[in-house]
């Protein structure tokens, strides 16, 4: 599963940094998520994230081919 982060962070201008604080998730998950070394992400985290972000979940992630 690819996450469309890197991507939707650059649209608002945002760091990880920014992230972390505003979700209250830690910087080493979202760092991690960021750079796509997390398999199985948990729920709450992508739920937070698309939240934060303005988008569903579906939107954050894409299968892999």
């Amino acid at each position: 599963m690819k996450n469309n982060l890197r991507v939707l962070l650059a649209k608002k201008r945002q760091k990880v940094s920014d992230l972390a604080k505003e979700t209250g998730l830690s910087k080493s998950a979202l760092t991690a998520l960021y750079y796509e070394r997390t398999k199985r992400p948990d729920i709450v985290t992508l739920q937070k994230v698309a939240d934060y972000l303005g988008v569903s979940i579906d939107e954050l992630l894409t299968p892999e081919d």
